[in-house]
């Protein structure tokens, strides 16, 4: 719940009343070279989104942190959070869809995409976007190195 950028906590309050589904994708633009060595994905999986990610004491932490962060308690919502800590057991309900890491891909092309698995946690999508930002290292790394 706090690994994303400040505003994204506030996008929960943007988005159309009931939305049931969010995709968001990650795309090699481009840059030094026509391709992307695609890698790192599987570790930010593994080390920040598998198993039990959203408990009572990470709600209270959030709410914690965001009502003095935003000088108020109106722009984090836990309604979502307590859906999958009540729901789910704390599992984050979304999927990922991706290209196999060590893939050569030509940029312009997408990597990944990230949706939701539960319609009343679309919102959580764009948030854990941030998270997958991670990435962009692992790749930049691993494509400078083939290519260099």
């Amino acid at each position: 719940m706090l690994a994303t950028d400040s505003y994204k906590v506030s996008h929960t309050k943007m988005y159309p009343e009931g939305m049931t589904y969010m995709e968001s994708y990650f795309e090699a633009r481009g840059g030094e070279f026509p391709y992307t060595l695609f890698f790192g994905l599987q570790y930010t999986i593994k080390e920040y989104l598998l198993g039990i990610q959203v408990t009572r004491e990470k709600i209270d932490e959030a709410i914690t942190f965001y009502t003095p962060h935003f000088g108020n308690d109106k722009v984090f919502d836990p309604t979502v959070w307590e859906h999958i800590l009540k729901e789910h057991g704390g599992i984050l309900p979304i999927a990922i869809e991706a290209v196999s890491e060590g893939c050569i891909v030509p940029t312009g092309n997408i990597l990944y995409k990230i949706y939701n698995t539960d319609p009343k946690c679309a919102k959580l999508v764009n948030w854990i976007e941030t998270l997958l930002m991670k990435t962009w290292y692992p790749i930049t790394i691993a494509t400078n190195s083939m290519a260099g």
